[in-house]
């Protein structure tokens, strides 16, 4: 099943012209720079842009159309939005039960209970919203939209408003979103780290267009694409924890092409874990080393080289099918003689644990 949207919208000083497709399944993050039309897409996708052509499908579903047109009310979506907006008369379980109460009780989908746990919010039910951290009001927000038992679920930078100790806090909750429910998100956000935590697929927009879309792993490292030259430029890679060294207190994570060791966080075997390599981070060898304080080196492919500026170049590498980025000055690539297909080591000097 996929969620396919074709939009049309002119208005005054800006024009939204957005053809995607992408599977309805996982979180779909919407990325750019503001004023790109991120949140003019999620309005017309809510139907919130009366003057929008185009149409709206998910799955065999079709929201909009040449010939139809659901008004918002009648879309079965949740739309969280930067501020959490709760009823600030109501508690925390009246406000969840606002939307819950109004779906007939053969159409729920969510039961009360699963949406309390899955956002840790037994604590906070006869909670007033102004007894509320911005983190936990955010909460009750998806919560809520979640009860409502929709197809679809619509993030308007759901986090922006929260500083950086209120995200760390918030951010379990959405992985657990996306493990735990086969509800679709589209995610609208301009922060980098956030898309490369949480999101499966990408569609990259720039001035009311679509540059891309694909899985994140790919777009993160196609060399045609501004992320791949951007100075935080890193590759995503989903792994699965191998084996604890108790002795040297080091995490083995296993991938398709090779392992990684990292700080034992008190990972479980078998968890799957998603990391993220800067290109800065990785140098290439033509033998493998071992007389060096690197621990992670595994053997790869170079699948392009292409320019970065005029002192350095960005390699793509190709570990068993896992894509990778190497940032390497013109003097290093012409003395390893770098060509594609040629076999190097990356050494990689540091792995990020994102979720």
């Amino acid at each position: 099943m996929s969620i396919e949207a074709h939009f049309q919208l002119e208005c005054e000083q800006f024009k939204l012209d957005v053809t995607f497709s992408v599977p309805a399944r996982g979180i779909t993050a919407l990325f750019g720079p503001s004023g790109c039309g991120k949140t003019t897409l999620l309005r017309a996708i809510a139907g919130l842009e009366k003057n929008v052509r185009g149409h709206f499908r998910i799955g065999e579903n079709t929201w909009q159309d040449e010939t139809t047109f659901l008004p918002t009310h009648q879309r079965p979506l949740g739309y969280i939005f930067q501020e959490a907006s709760l009823f600030a008369h109501l508690s925390v379980q009246q406000n969840l039960h606002y939307g819950f109460k109004r779906i007939p009780a053969e159409q729920q989908r969510i039961p009360f209970e699963q949406a309390v746990n899955l956002l840790g919010l037994e604590p906070l039910l006869a909670r007033s919203p102004a007894r509320l951290s911005g983190g936990e009001r955010q909460r009750v927000a998806i919560a809520r939209a979640l009860l409502t038992s929709p197809q679809l679920l619509l993030m308007d930078e759901p986090l922006a408003a929260l500083d950086y100790q209120r995200k760390q806090e918030v951010l379990p909750f959405f992985e657990r979103l996306h493990t735990e429910l086969e509800i679709p998100i589209l995610y609208v956000s301009h922060a980098p780290d956030e898309v490369a935590r949480l999101a499966d697929h990408l569609v990259l927009l720039d001035n009311g267009q679509v540059q891309a879309s694909g899985p994140i792993t790919e777009m993160l490292t196609r060399s045609d694409l501004p992320l791949a030259h951007d100075h935080e430029a890193a590759a995503i890679i989903d792994a699965t924890v191998a084996s604890i060294d108790d002795d040297y207190h080091l995490a083995k994570l296993a991938f398709p092409g090779g392992h990684f060791f990292i700080p034992d966080q008190g990972l479980n075997v078998g968890t799957k874990v998603r990391l993220r390599i800067l290109a800065r981070d990785i140098s290439l060898t033509l033998q493998q080393q071992t007389d060096t304080s690197i621990l992670n080196i595994v053997p790869v492919t170079v699948a392009a080289v292409s320019e970065r500026n005029p002192a350095q170049l960005l390699v793509q590498l190709d570990a068993n099918g896992v894509p990778l980025l190497s940032r390497i000055t013109h003097k290093s690539a012409d003395k390893l003689s770098l060509a594609p297909g040629k076999k190097v080591f990356a050494q990689v000097k540091a792995v990020s644990l994102l979720a």
